[in-house]
């Protein structure tokens, strides 16, 4: 009997390769899968082949056994009753292959690789057969370097006082390896391209348009680069360090009282991260708490116009998985590891090998656990902690491998709970959602089964497999084991436009002109945006918790996208995004209205209604809440996008004036294209189109088409002349000819635009075939009756938008020069229409030439008007330009109506749902099933009918075609954390060497500047101050020399130090050496006194001070200059250096002369004559060594920020008496003078009592010139 039946298995798995089972259980596409033809035999062959390798075991005299958490594995009884397990499970194949729980092999292998990856290695998901053969392959590449390294250090014992330098080499390579594979994408094909562009670019030459077309790639390659030159780095710190501290033995020393505190601390810094934060944050806190207790700044606006604000609580969030990722984690592992080494070394449990490759698995599957996403990191430890240290401590075996199990049998928990909540939400009998007749009879049929449906989701959640509702209803059935990209086919929406289409299908019909096409370009575009933004902020945690296979719905006015996360990694995840439709059936906008409406005001308990407690929800409420498999995580997520708005065309084309308005923009737009051209030239001096143009140079040709021009809408028809002449279309559009070519002529040219030039000429012809083609272009309609039927005139407008132009025989002169058409008539038609859009709001602001070729020329910049259908147009929206606009044909059951899009890039707000993963496999797995087996094709089939519990139509509505209908699905997308613009305040963006060198360059120049200006200091200060001769005052000499010379900086090419500031030689150029900072030392000392900082400069040689300023004027006014010398020091760098001369000039000329040459430093010059030296000037010394780097101005040399204080002083008498000494002796009578016309200011200033307090220099010690000549020797 049992031979008859293996005999069968085996014929039907034979007959499976001579025929094709169809339709298979299994098969994820419709019709012939060549796939599983092959499936059931590899199958069967395998089974058998384990079937003899488990019976020869069996039959081994001295089978090796082991002992793990007390089963005895590998010995003879063990190996016959999975032999035996095995041939039952063979008999019953056929029922197996029936129900379809064996997949097609390409699928199992990328399961069974995948889980080995996950389980054993701590990788995340993959995304195909090739990703998953590379991540298991260098999983087990870097574990068998790893275990040729510690195989040495610990097959020798050693002592608790002495760790060998090769275990502590095996540590940090240990880390370094787990910290990179967790920070590379399972995906190869984006690092075999970016090695493919390095090594060899020759190949890469037939996909330079492909790659210039579509900028994701090169997004993709730049931020693989980014990641492998951070790692570069931080892999060789890592692993130093690592070492450095396993070295130290402070692990074997202070054992256990390190690791009760490493325990306590993880424990304590994962509860509050990822179960206390995430709570505050969420939009109904433990569903209890009707709002978030933390929330974002965004949380009560309405309309948001910012990105988000980077909160105080996020900015702890990321701090906190920082220390626990990078610092706790790995001090424990790196605890358990050195732990179990030492007792390995002296105690061999299953065998120095299988102990070592053990403690390396565990090792690198817990560091790249909590590298990647360590949400769930805390409560795996604290339960083995707790059951292995207190409950069942007979049975540990170790610390690091009691983790390494309990990671595991966590995460097939986590399955089981996810099922549950699915299924029991799903029967709940209070919240039926009946979809068809079957529906009830099998509510009651389920009933008997309840056993039988708890033991398949035990065995689902083991295998990792979808548990899917039969048809719709409440019978589950266990599905096949998928991977978490869950689909086998990589599908994902080509945008159908004119780069895809003949353009004999593009002039007959719009081979797109669904809505559902043509809106799948916003999805597109968000795919974008979230590849920019996705990763950080699931880090910030603004989308709550998540994990490898988390599915989210983004829910807003106009977007409704299905976030699918398939891996996940240490600053990388990879996700697909669905978008569903716009305008859903009726089923997913009652379930999008569940998402959209609140709790908040339910004030029910039971039957009545009591009401609720303030901030809390009502008891109905909450019991809502707890029974749904989906839930609100964040209210306000703020992405960048298009805000949409579309008016009908035929609202605004309806009535006769409003179509003239349209025609008149065009003609306008048609004149302005060709006058701005810059062919314009070449075309009215063309003899050529000139010679074909003489009709239209004389004045009685009349254009008599009565089908095209009309007296309704054309403004320069002439009724009884039945037509348009060149003179009725000169009254009319002249003047705006005459306007256009004045302001597009060039000065030395000149444009002639009278009434018989060429240049009107050429527009009258033009404007004409504009016109004309318009009504040509409604060639299947009534023509007689164009302008008199609205839907004629739209079917000719949206003709021309699109760029149809026919073109008749008699304007075939345009032929001449096929820009007229492309880069004249075409984009006038589009301006005309966003004229038309714009002047509802203005409606006679563009009756003025001035204001409407301004608005021409702005639209032209910014606004991108196009054809859906064009690839500009998907160009523009992924290269996020301003604004959009264009006219959209719709047909769309029976309806046949024009709308005007336009788009608004801005700032959109969703909110983000988070869905049970398993209620999205399951459904989706119950849809493959029904609709590709079962074959099942009723539209209204009652497993898509709407249910709010579970979203069940919109979960479905985003299967993969023809399954479900999305609008668009995109491809495998990585977004990484690099180009997160806000993270980068955090913690300051990646490391590289390049940063690296900046920053220690920077440094090293600051540490010279610092040494050299204490240094110069030291020796010069008396001789700067004094110049030899002794201050009358003290240190506050009253001048404000020094506040030029501190500014003034030597260039290369060495020190001039000959030269005094009392010689009279005039010098040009670059002023070089200390002299020169002495004489503009001396020149500003003999400056008259003037106290103006925002009024004109007075040209008289009276005095400049007015004595009868009163206190608080003053006081405003050195306020005012301080604020303005603060805002000019930012453009110290960027002044030229001016041409300086010095001569034999008087007191007054010298002083005139300064003030002319240095506008903006009136005040402070004023400032620094005043109040003296010391206390001004050396305020100005970083503004002096600034200068060092730049330019040399008198504006550079008199900017800085000084404060300003009021009140009687002390200091205030003394710096009243007080002289500046200069290097050299005054040598006439002029420069006597100076000091005696300065004291008048200086008791003015007494007499105030002004006071400028010292800067931070002075307390140093420093004075500016000094500090001038310490940066000038720098150079």
């Amino acid at each position: 009997m049992w031979v008859l039946l293996f005999c069968l298995v085996m014929a039907s798995c034979q007959y499976s390769l001579l025929k094709s089972v169809q339709p298979d259980p299994a098969s994820p596409i419709h019709g012939h899968n060549q796939i599983i033809t092959y499936s059931r035999p590899i199958y069967f062959c395998v089974l058998c082949g384990l079937i003899l390798l488990l019976d020869t075991g069996a039959k081994a005299r001295h089978p090796p056994s082991y002992i793990v958490y007390g089963l005895k594995l590998f010995s003879p009884v063990f190996l016959q009753s999975a032999r035996d397990y095995l041939i039952v499970f063979l008999y019953c194949f056929p029922a197996i292959s029936l129900l379809g729980l064996f997949p097609q092999i390409n699928t199992f292998c990328i399961y069974l690789l995948e889980q080995i990856d996950m389980l054993f290695f701590g990788g995340s998901a993959v995304s195909g057969i090739t990703s998953a053969v590379y991540s298991v392959a260098r999983s087990f590449l870097a574990a068998a370097l790893l275990h040729a390294v510690c195989f040495s250090a610990v097959k020798e014992p050693w002592s608790t006082q002495h760790i060998p330098a090769l275990f502590s080499a095996f540590c940090g390579l240990l880390v370094a390896l787990s910290y990179h594979l967790s920070r590379q994408s399972s995906d190869p094909s984006v690092l075999m391209s970016f090695i493919q562009c390095r090594l060899l670019p020759k190949f890469l030459h037939q996909n330079l348009e492909e790659s210039a077309a579509d900028p994701l790639p090169k997004k993709m390659k730049d931020s693989v680069m980014d990641v492998l030159k951070w790692d570069l780095i931080v892999c060789a710190v890592v692993a130093v360090l690592s070492f450095a501290v396993s070295a130290s033995t402070v692990f074997l020393s202070l054992r256990p009282f390190l690791s009760i505190v490493l325990f306590a601390l993880a424990g304590a810094v994962g509860f509050v991260t990822h179960y206390l934060l995430p709570q505050l944050r969420k939009h109904h806190p433990w569903m209890w708490i009707s709002h978030p207790i933390l929330k974002n700044k965004e949380y009560h606006q309405r309309e948001v116009r910012d990105v988000a604000h980077l909160m105080w609580f996020e900015r702890l969030y990321v701090w906190l998985q920082c220390f626990e990722k990078y610092i706790l984690y790995p001090a424990l592992i790196l605890n358990a590891l050195t732990i179990d080494a030492f007792l390995i070394s002296n105690h061999r449990r299953l065998g120095t090998h299988w102990d070592i490759f053990l403690m390396i698995i565990a090792g690198m599957k817990l560091l790249r656990t909590s590298f990647c996403n360590p949400v769930y990191q805390f409560i795996n430890l604290s339960f083995t902690v707790i059951f292995f240290h207190f409950d069942y401590k007979d049975i540990s075996e170790s610390f690091l491998l009691d983790f390494f199990m309990v990671s595991i049998l966590f995460s097939k928990l986590g399955d089981l709970l996810h099922k549950l909540q699915f299924v029991l939400t799903y029967v709940a009998p209070w919240q039926m959602a009946w979809g068809s007749s079957f529906h009830v009879f099998a509510q009651l049929f389920a009933i008997p089964h309840s056993a039988v449906l708890f033991f398949q989701t035990i065995a689902t959640s083991i295998f990792s497999t979808p548990l899917s509702p039969f048809l719709g209803s409440v019978i589950f059935i266990t599905s096949y084991v998928r991977p978490v990209k869950f689909w086998e086919k990589n599908y994902n929406t080509r945008r159908v436009d004119n780069s895809n289409t003949r353009l004999a299908v593009q002039i007959e019909r719009d081979p797109g002109n669904d809505d559902n096409n043509l809106n799948s370009i916003f999805y597109e575009h968000l795919t974008r945006t979230l590849q920019e933004s996705l990763c950080g902020d699931l880090v910030l945690g603004r989308w709550g918790n998540y994990s490898s296979g988390d599915c989210f719905i983004l829910a807003s006015d106009d977007l409704n996208a299905f976030v699918h996360l398939i891996e996940i990694g240490n600053g990388l995840v990879t996700f697909q995004l669905r978008g569903l439709e716009f305008r859903g059936t009726y089923c997913q906008q009652r379930e999008v209205e569940a998402i959209m409406e609140g709790d908040e005001d339910d004030r029910g308990c039971c039957c009545c209604k009591p009401g609720h407690l303030p901030h809390l929800l009502s008891c109905n409420a909450a019991f809502h809440l707890r029974w749904l498999t989906w839930e609100i995580t964040r209210t306000q997520y703020i992405l960048e996008g298009y805000s949409i708005l579309d008016n009908n065309a035929a609202t605004m084309l309806q009535v006769f004036d409003l179509r003239r308005i349209l025609i008149r923009y065009y003609i306008k737009s048609i004149i302005y294209y060709m006058v701005t051209s810059p062919k314009l030239l070449s075309w009215i001096k063309n003899e050529s189109l000139l010679k074909s143009l003489q009709p239209f140079a004389k004045w009685h040709y009349i254009e008599r088409d009565l089908a095209m021009f009309n007296i309704n809408i054309d403004d320069d028809y002439v009724p009884c002349l039945q037509g348009i002449t060149r003179a009725s279309f000169c009254n009319v559009y002249l003047e705006w000819i005459q306007h256009c070519a004045r302001k597009t002529q060039e000065p030395s040219k000149t444009l002639d635009s009278d009434e018989d030039s060429p240049l009107v000429t050429l527009s009258f012809a033009l404007c004409t075939l504009g016109r004309r083609a318009l009504g040509t272009a409604a060639h299947n309609m009534a023509i007689r009756t164009l302008f008199c039927s609205l839907d004629s005139f739209l079917y000719g407008l949206h003709a021309l938008f699109k760029g149809d132009f026919r073109i008749t025989a008699r304007d075939e002169w345009v032929f001449a020069d096929m820009d007229l058409l492309h880069k004249v008539v075409a984009p006038a038609i589009r301006m005309s229409l966003k004229l038309h859009q714009d002047q509802f709001t203005c409606p006679d602001e563009y009756e003025d030439p001035a204001v409407l070729y301004e608005a021409i020329q702005s639209f032209e910049k910014k606004v991108v008007i196009c054809h859906e259908g064009d690839p500009a147009w998907r160009g523009a929206v992924l290269s996020n330009k301003e604004e959009l606009l264009t006219l959209r044909h719709v047909v769309d059951e029976g309806a046949d109506e024009y709308k005007v899009i336009m788009l608004h890039r801005s700032f959109l707000s969703f909110k983000v749902i988070k869905v049970n993963k398993e209620c999205v496999r399951g459904l989706w797995a119950g849809q493959q099933q029904e609709l590709i087996f079962l074959r099942n094709r009723n539209p209204e089939r009652g497993s898509i009918q709407n249910n709010k519990q579970v979203l069940r139509n919109l979960i479905n509505s985003s299967c993969d075609q023809p399954l479900g209908y999305p609008m668009y699905v995109s491809p495998l997308t990585t977004s990484y954390l690099g180009t997160h613009k806000q993270l980068k305040n955090v913690w300051g963006g990646p490391i590289t060497l390049d940063r690296i060198r900046t920053w220690f360059w920077t440094k090293w120049v600051r540490m010279r500047k610092d040494c050299n200006a204490r240094q110069q200091s030291g020796g010069n200060i008396e001789d700067v101050d004094g110049g030899g001769a002794p201050a009358t005052g003290g240190n506050n000499a009253p001048s404000g020399g020094s506040q030029e010379s501190s500014t003034e900086q030597p260039r290369k090419g060495g020190a001039q130090h000959g030269v005094s500031s009392c010689e009279g030689t005039q010098r040009t150029g670059r002023r070089k050496g200390r002299s020169q900072s002495v004489q503009a030392h001396s020149a500003l000392s003999q400056r008259p006194p003037m106290l103006s900082s925002s009024g004109p400069i007075l040209e008289s040689r009276q005095t400049f001070l007015q004595t009868s300023t009163s206190v608080h004027e003053l006081a405003q006014r050195l306020s005012e200059s301080r604020l303005s010398l603060h805002t000019s020091a930012t453009s110290l760098h960027s002044q030229p250096p001016p041409v300086t001369t010095t001569g034999h000039l008087s007191v007054r000329e010298r002083a005139e002369a300064l003030i002319r040459s240095s506008l903006g430093s009136s005040t402070s010059s004023t400032l620094s004559f005043l109040f003296g030296k010391r206390s001004f000037s050396s305020a100005l010394v970083i503004s002096g060594l600034s200068a060092a780097e730049g330019g040399n101005t008198s504006d550079t040399q008199s900017s800085s920020s000084v404060n300003i204080v009021m009140g009687p002083s002390a200091r205030a008498a003394s710096q009243a008496t007080r002289h500046l000494s200069e290097p050299c002796e005054p040598t006439d009578a002029t420069e006597q003078g100076q000091l005696r016309d300065r004291r008048p200011a200086e008791a003015v200033a007494e007499t105030l009592g002004v006071v400028c307090r010292r800067a931070s220099q002075e307390d140093m010690g420093l004075d500016d010139t000094a500090s001038q000549q310490s940066v000038s020797d720098e150079q």
